[in-house]
């Protein structure tokens, strides 16, 4: 019996032995004593998650290796529980591989851990001209690491009223201490607080108890020397029923928060309003906010507006369905010294203004126009506008310019500017557009062409004298010049040509076209795309600019993430529903951290490839993801059939696209559900699905090339993979 019982003992332990072997070579995760299965863990932009169920410990322990660093405990407010699953997001990682290690706390002391595979963390994309003149906007540096002597804020539903901060408030050092977020921003506009300060939000945050008329308001008083980063943790911190205004600050980062349901007296979800410089807002979800007295506020006032501030980077945000998406400019005047950089935003089914400009010098490149109803970029009151490899489908007029062109052709053939002038008869400006892809049903005037497009289609120019009725200048190098000969009509003004002034311009690459939809599919918005996601329907929205009313209502129903991604079509279905439960997580609302102030040598530009047959993979679910959706666009050097083997997570090993032959392969039975969808929004018939032995395989070979986005269900929820049909 004794022998018999050893002998089962040892079978048993052997197997067990085995199991646990078996996922870790999966590449999950690696043992010691484990108990904590993850069931996910990433790398993303300079930054790392990982998810697992909990196993019925007290808290958890989670530490970082990496980069130079080892076993660094993060602060315990980044671990959130969501029901019965557990997340960490880890921020301030400079580019480079790390591990996270998750231990299981009992009794006040670690038992087992978990130490996560190598994950790979990237730069954000620094460019533009925020970072102007040696300026490094926000509380982190030039590598993502946190700046010395940094205090980071941490605001939840249950903590926005009662966070604690001792402010230094006199010259003589005086300390006050500040109660809740806008008594503490109104505290160092004082300005004798010289410390980095990072807000981190955490979940759903609906008003707090102290705003300014329904607003945050960060006014630093025009003081130099002072820098901030207010940004969202993970995929669901969400300023709700509330924006940000900021006024006289500069260095200011804004990034990674969904702003929805705003009803503040000023009704923008960001604005600038005036006397900032150095400006960087980025990564950000816009949605709807209330309704406004204006009959073009139906949806909200400003999404993202800037007036009377110079040196602003606004890149990588993603706009859903706004009515009026970027104002720039108020009362400037023609003297110049505004400059502003739109790059990698998707204008996902928003109207207009992408961006609206008065005075302005603005560089807008790498730009998705995705189904706009109104127009994308307007000209006025002089402003200078360098449209670069700009990506429009479907967007009835991609660039106007006030009182000529398009603007008061209106796709007809007679010239009215009574009736058809989009910008209150504002004087024009000058767009100077290069390398812009334009398809579906839109309407261009190029300066001095024969023929134009008309609702898509290439037309004689007839009685229009396009040298004087013109929507933009196109050139065909980048660093061509507009000369001083090409006017406005209204105003006779002309183009300064800041683009290719080497005193003014600042460093940077700029993707093709198709380079941006796929770099702006996987990167715009929060980390995962949000976790609140919506499908349009392309054969309404895009020529609709009513209000969404499925989309508003899912807005307004939604109380916060149960740590599953929500998703929503303008057929009102719901494919994973909300939950009323916010994220809970322990700890204090403050820390203080300090680092080094060394900058990083690596690039903060992140490889593209062009010929890519493997454009990137991502979990919806968050379920199990090797390859994160905030990687970019990535070459493969391999041959044949490359498949997603070389970047799905174990998991999803078995769908795949065959660049050899063309073809979508899945080689699973767990797949329940499929669809496959162009970035021009088209969806790919897949009924003509064969069995190839066990596999099924889905020909392609007759689609165009580009990029295809592909969505699957399995046990483990819905998941996406996107890839490049050349």
């Amino acid at each position: 019996m004794v022998w018999g019982y050893c002998l089962a003992l040892f079978v048993v332990g052997c197997f067990m032995k085995h199991v646990v072997s078996i996922f870790a070579c999966a590449g999950l995760f690696v043992v010691a004593n484990a108990q904590v299965s993850l069931q996910t863990a990433s790398g993303a932009l300079e930054s790392a998650y990982a998810e697992w169920a909990s196993d019925g410990s007290d808290s958890y322990n989670v530490y970082y290796s990496g980069a130079g660093a080892s076993d660094v405990k993060v602060d315990a407010p980044l671990i959130r529980k969501y029901g019965s699953k557990y997340r960490v997001d880890v921020v301030g990682l400079k580019a480079g591989s790390y591990t996270l290690k998750v231990a299981s706390v009992k009794g006040g002391k670690e038992t087992a851990s978990t130490t996560s595979k190598s994950l790979t963390v990237k730069a954000h994309d620094r460019a533009g001209f925020a970072f102007s003149n040696g300026h490094v906007p926000g509380a982190y540096n030039a590598d993502g690491t946190l700046k010395s002597g940094a205090v980071v804020l941490y605001i939840s539903e249950s903590t926005k009223n009662t966070v604690k901060l001792d402010v230094v408030t006199s010259n003589k050092g005086t300390v006050t201490e500040s109660v809740g977020l806008q008594n503490i921003l109104t505290s160092f506009k004082k300005g004798y607080d010289k410390r980095p300060l990072v807000i981190r939000l955490l979940g759903n945050v609906t008003d707090p108890e102290v705003t300014d008329k329904g607003d945050i308001t960060i006014d630093m008083g025009k003081k130099e020397g002072l820098s901030m980063t207010v940004e969202g943790i993970g995929n669901d911190a969400t300023a709700n029923g509330w924006g940000f205004r900021v006024k006289g600050t500069q260095d200011l980062e804004i990034r990674n928060i969904g702003i929805m349901n705003v009803d503040s007296d000023e009704g923008d979800n960001i604005t600038l309003q005036q006397d900032n410089q150095y400006i960087w807002v980025h990564n950000n979800d816009f949605f709807y906010g209330h309704a406004g007295s204006d009959k073009d506020q139906v949806k909200g006032d400003g999404a993202l507006d800037c007036k009377l501030s110079t040196y602003v980077t606004f890149s990588y945000n993603h706009f859903w369905d706004n009515g009026k998406s970027n104002l720039l400019g108020l009362k400037e005047g023609a003297d110049g010294g505004y400059y502003i950089t739109y790059h990698h935003n998707w204008y996902d089914h928003s109207d207009s203004r992408h961006p609206r400009v008065r005075y302005y010098s603005a560089h807008v490149y790498n730009n998705y126009y995705d189904g706009n109803a109104k127009y994308g970029a307007g000209s006025t009151l002089g402003s200078s506008v360098f449209m670069e490899a700009n990506y429009f489908r479907n967007c009835k007029y991609p660039m106007m310019t006030s009182l000529q062109g398009t603007d008061v052709y209106a796709s007809g053939t007679k010239r009215d500017p009574t009736n058809n002038g989009t910008f209150s008869k504002e004087a024009g400006g000058t767009i100077k557009a290069y390398n812009n892809h334009m398809e579906g049903s839109y309407t261009f005037i190029s300066y001095g062409a024969s023929k134009y497009i008309l609702k898509g289609k290439e037309t004689a120019i007839g009685d229009i004298d396009s040298k004087v009725d013109f929507d933009a200048y196109v050139v065909t190098s980048r660093n061509d010049q507009v000369p001083s000969s090409v006017k406005s009509y209204s105003g006779e003004n002309t183009y300064n040509n800041f683009d290719t002034d080497k005193s003014i311009m600042y460093s940077y690459t700029a993707d093709s076209p198709e380079q941006a939809v796929a770099n702006v599919r996987a990167y715009a918005g929060r980390l995962q795309g949000g976790d609140f996601k919506w499908t349009f329907d392309n054969s309404v929205d895009d020529a609709s600019s009513d209000v969404n009313q499925a989309l508003k209502d899912a807005l307004m129903a939604y109380k916060g993430s149960n740590g599953e991604v929500m998703e929503y079509s303008s057929s009102s279905s719901v494919i994973q529903s909300s939950s009323s439960e916010s994220p809970k997580s322990s700890s204090s609302s403050v820390k203080v951290e300090s680092s080094s102030s060394a900058k990083s040598s690596s690039s903060s530009e992140t490889p593209k490839s062009s010929s890519s047959s493997v454009v990137s993979s991502s979990s919806e679910k968050t379920q199990s993801s090797s390859s994160s959706s905030s990687e970019k666009v990535e070459s493969s050097s391999s041959e044949g059939t490359i498949g997603l083997a070389n970047v799905m997570p174990t998991v999803s090993r078995e769908i795949f696209y065959d660049s050899r032959t063309s073809s979508l392969v899945i080689g699973t039975s767990d797949v329940t559900r499929l669809d496959i969808v162009g970035v021009d929004g088209r969806r790919v018939n897949i009924t003509d699905i064969k069995s190839v032995g066990d596999a099924r395989v889905l020909d392609m070979s007759s689609l165009r090339a580009g990029v295809y986005i592909v969505r699957f269900k399995t046990s483990l929820g819905l998941q996406t993979m996107k890839f490049v049909k050349n």
